[in-house]
């Protein structure tokens, strides 16, 4: 990287670190169960709600507890089910009519990190009507409040539930962006097992790992607190215990428990000290082809964090130790070999590829500058790469061969 370049990047990091301690994170009051959501929308005066989620969540029956409060409690609500594995531009705007229409005054999101950032977007153009989402994007663009926004994970891996980001697809450009901002914390996150329990197996295997991912990024950063590392530490550590429970016996209430507050943990952590080229590598692929974010976050992390080097060998050890895979009194190096090695043993016991179809070779120079611009200065990673650096990780990971 230029060192013009890479001096910038830095000092961006660093003011970003500086005044951690000054910007307004918060946290949602966690609520233990849907039927703990009755006295919110007494609190909250929720007359009419839409539920955000999609066809599949709708279909299992899984939306059922929400409706039956909400109706106990005499507010009405509409149900919207067309969000995407990417939500879309579109998504947003074909929810945004509804909840209008409607004359909604507060969101549900039942459903993974997709239909929260879905719910995240339509509370934000609520409140911005005559704003894109596009003109949204990045860092602090939305700073008024938006409706009430409970957030109802059903998988235990993105942490939106936890976040102040919004991931959104232009499926014109094919384009994936971030929208990053206090105001879509939401207000409200239940972690109810029950709620889980139908995830089948493949996807409890891939959003456990999106969740360790968000912790092993996290803490490798540059912008980590006292705070952030613990956080990580303790993801790391239930995961490695609880997600092959979960992937195997879905109707463990322990294990499912665990890996909902694992999820938890990993994204009040990466709010406050960010994520890195995994996720960057990752967002460029489910713009592109729409691979789940998942699915592309567990591929690409042994490759990534491979790469970083001596960088982040320390660190890599320190969550080996965390993860329960290796002893403290070998070297750094050999610690971070060890993590990688079982992040992949993990992968593999779950059925997850270590390399993923699709991939062609003339997108690649154009999903590394993505990747890149995405990253780069705002990712606090423990190495800076270029897009040419870049190029590498998506051909180690696609199912060819490829010098460049």
């Amino acid at each position: 990287m230029f060192f013009a370049k890479a001096i910038f990047c830095r000092a961006f990091q660093a003011s970003f670190r500086a005044a951690l301690p000054f910007l307004p994170y918060r946290e949602p009051e966690i609520i233990g169960s849907c039927e703990g959501l009755s006295e919110v929308i007494k609190k909250e005066r929720i007359r009419s709600a839409m539920i955000v989620t999609d066809k599949g969540i709708l279909k299992n029956g899984l939306t059922l507890p929400l409706e039956r409060v909400l109706s106990a409690c005499g507010a009405d609500y509409i149900i919207y089910d067309g969000t995407c594995p990417n939500p879309t531009v579109e998504n947003v705007e074909e929810a945004l009519a509804l909840y209008k229409a409607h004359k909604c005054d507060s969101l549900i999101a039942v459903g993974g990190g997709s239909a929260m950032d879905c719910a995240k977007g339509i509370g934000a153009r609520a409140v911005y009507p005559k704003r894109s989402l596009e003109k949204m994007k990045g860092v602090l663009k939305v700073m008024r409040t938006l409706p009430t926004l409970i957030a109802v994970p059903t998988t235990a891996g993105t942490g939106s539930e936890v976040t102040l980001a919004a991931v959104i697809t232009d499926s014109r450009s094919h384009y994936k962006y971030a929208i990053m901002s206090f105001p879509l914390i939401p207000k409200y996150a239940v972690l109810d097992a029950a709620m889980t329990y139908s995830l089948p197996p493949h996807l409890t295997a891939s959003t456990g790992i999106d969740a360790l991912t968000h912790a092993v990024e996290a803490y490798i950063g540059r912008s980590t607190t006292a705070e952030t590392r613990r956080l990580c530490l303790e993801a790391v550590r239930l995961i490695f215990e609880n997600i092959e429970t979960a992937f195997h016996n879905g109707h463990d209430k322990k294990a499912r428990e665990n890996m909902l507050l694992a999820a938890y943990k990993a994204g009040s952590a990466f709010s406050r000290s960010y994520v890195g080229y995994v996720h960057a590598v990752a967002h460029s692929l489910g713009g592109r082809y729409g691979t789940p974010h998942g699915l592309a976050n567990a591929v690409i992390m042994a490759y990534v964090l491979e790469q970083y080097g001596r960088k982040a060998h320390r660190k890599l050890h320190e969550l080996g130790i965390a993860a329960g895979v290796c002893v403290r009194d070998v070297s750094h190096s050999e610690g971070a070999r060890i993590f990688i090695e079982a992040v992949r043993e993990l992968n593999s016991r779950m059925g997850i590829p270590q390399k993923m179809g699709g991939i062609k070779l003339s997108d690649i120079p154009s999903l590394a500058r993505r990747a890149e611009r995405e990253a780069n200065p705002l990712y606090p990673v423990p190495r800076l790469m270029t897009y040419r650096e870049l190029e590498g990780i998506y051909c180690l990971a696609a199912d060819w061969s490829l010098r460049i």
